[in-house]
């Protein structure tokens, strides 16, 4: 998915929902850095952004929890 649209969808989000979806996105993370501990796969690029997007989502959680 692009950048753009995945930014609009985190933004439609609630603050329990980026909270859900950065618990997943970490999980995704462990998981790619697992593998690639193993030598299984070429994760480094799936790592790279699961990371980027994981510091999205805390930023607009930040975001979000200042506004309140």
């Amino acid at each position: 998915m692009k950048r753009k649209e995945t930014m609009d969808q985190l933004r439609e989000m609630n603050p329990d929902e980026l909270k859900e979806q950065a618990d997943a996105l970490k999980e995704s993370l462990f998981r790619l850095k697992f593998r690639k501990s193993l030598g299984v796969g070429e994760a480094l690029k799936d790592i790279r952004r699961e990371k980027k997007t994981l510091a999205r989502v805390y930023t607009l959680m930040n975001k979000k929890a200042a506004a309140e």
